[in-house]
């Protein structure tokens, strides 16, 4: 059985509402980035996975995880 990651109501809750998706071919390295909106809160990045078919090369499967927004590091005493 597949590893289930977290539901798009749960990142929501994160503060993340966009999503990386990254061909699972891992010779062809195409990602993108997108917004999670579409989606209700109750679905699952992995239930997601499946769906996507790779633009550049046409293979079905993807990596779906959050995007994040950057570490960002303090100016105070720099």
């Amino acid at each position: 059985m597949r590893e289930q990651k977290i539901t798009l109501g749960e990142m929501r809750a994160a503060g993340v509402n966009g999503l990386l998706i990254y061909c699972s071919d891992y010779r062809c390295s195409h990602h993108m980035k997108i917004s999670a909106d579409p989606w209700p809160d109750e679905v699952r990045l992995s239930d997601l996975e499946p769906r996507f078919v790779c633009k550049a090369c046409g293979t079905r499967g993807a990596d779906i995880r959050p995007n994040f927004a950057p570490a960002r590091m303090g100016t105070k005493g720099w």
